[in-house]
């Protein structure tokens, strides 16, 4: 079993805290879409015969591509992989690319999951984020979709400077009431180089609270655990039987290809990733060459990899998956998680409390080899 992530680094504007890899031009998008299709032949022998289980549509803002656009990788895919008939094909969109048209045309190339990236259902959030859509458009485009569309995640974020406790509830009651089967929960980050750390730093924004964050945080394990949902990965809410299957992928360590510029791939034992500029992508891929880096992976380093994963999950981490010789040693780490109620033994797996998921990354960094 593997995933296909396709990366389509075009955007209408830049959101404020963003450092993903995308362009507000549009002047290759006819390029790049040739050299996607391209690279799909160039890297078929990447999974090595396996069947491709999911598809995710991500950027970037796929869905400023025409259906066209979307169904000739979908079929270039399908004609270089062996993609299972059930497979989840997931499309990023934002509110203010829905319509109904739109809709149909996803549905009728084979999306099987939106997955829509509100942040907040509140206008003076959206303007500070510099998103594309306002609030009335992300709930009227979210109810559209929901015609059309059972398998649907949104994005939110909390802990942004002018955020509330009762505004960040709000949000997520939004959603609940708009029953989202399934919410993607982000505290925010400042990133380098992004216009949020530039403001910061010159003083014309506020700067993040990360005990805040923490706090909205717990209030929002505690209201989605209230209303259904399954907490099974840190920033991952489902309702029964939506999980993202894609994303789920990632976590349980199997194998996927990256299609696209800055796109990364993982095959088990090495992880490489594409150049992020897209003529420089454009140029090569025309004359048959992927622009990639690649990263062999250590014994050491894929063990490491599993605990960081792993502990982000409901499942936890495994301890029958950990060599002999390493347990005593990991057993040993986690005495103090565990005897603090940070962490839990069950089923002979090593499981994050809701105080532990807090501490996650610090946890998983303490943990490993």
């Amino acid at each position: 079993m593997a995933g296909i992530y396709i990366h389509i680094p075009f955007c209408k504007q830049a959101c404020h805290y963003c450092n993903f890899h995308f362009s507000t031009s549009l002047r290759y998008k006819n390029e790049l879409q040739a050299a996607l299709l391209k690279e799909t032949a160039l890297q078929k022998s990447y999974l090595a015969g396996q069947t491709v289980e999911t598809i995710y549509f991500g950027g970037g803002s796929p869905s400023l591509c025409t259906k066209e656009e979307i169904q000739r990788i979908i079929v270039s895919i399908r004609n270089h992989c062996i993609v299972s008939l059930d497979a989840e094909i997931t499309l990023e969109a934002n509110p203010d690319d829905i319509t109904e048209e739109k809709l149909r045309d996803w549905k009728q190339v084979g999306i099987t999951r939106l997955s829509i990236g509100v942040q907040s259902f509140f206008e003076e959030d959206l303007l500070w984020m510099n998103r594309a859509h306002n609030a009335q458009q992300a709930k009227d485009n979210l109810e559209l979709a929901r015609k059309h569309f059972e398998n649907i995640t949104i994005d939110l974020i909390y802990g942004t400077p002018q955020l509330t406790n009762e505004k960040w509830k709000q949000n997520v009651e939004t959603a609940i009431a708009l029953n989202i089967p399934h919410l993607s929960c982000y505290a925010l980050t400042v990133e380098r180089k992004t216009p949020l750390h530039k403001m910061i730093e010159q003083h014309k924004s506020e700067n993040v609270n990360p005990d805040k964050q923490s706090e909205q945080f717990l209030l929002l394990m505690n209201w989605l655990e209230e209303a259904g949902f399954e907490h099974y990965e840190i920033s991952n809410f489902a309702k029964p039987g939506w999980r993202s299957r894609h994303n789920s992928s990632y976590w349980q360590g199997k194998n996927y290809l990256g299609l696209g510029p800055s796109a990364h791939s993982f095959n088990g034992t090495s992880r490489q990733w594409n150049v992020a500029n897209n003529q420089q992508y454009i140029e090569s891929i025309t004359n048959g060459v992927v622009p990639l880096e690649k990263e062999e992976l250590t014994e050491t380093q894929r063990l490491n990899e599993y605990i960081m994963t792993s502990l982000r999950t409901i499942e936890g981490l495994r301890l029958d998956l950990i060599p002999e010789e390493r347990k005593l040693q990991l057993l040993a780490t986690s005495k103090k998680y565990l005897d603090n109620n940070l962490m839990l033994l069950e089923n002979n797996s090593l499981v994050l409390t809701k105080e532990g998921r807090l501490l996650a990354d610090g946890i998983a960094a303490e943990l490993f080899f």
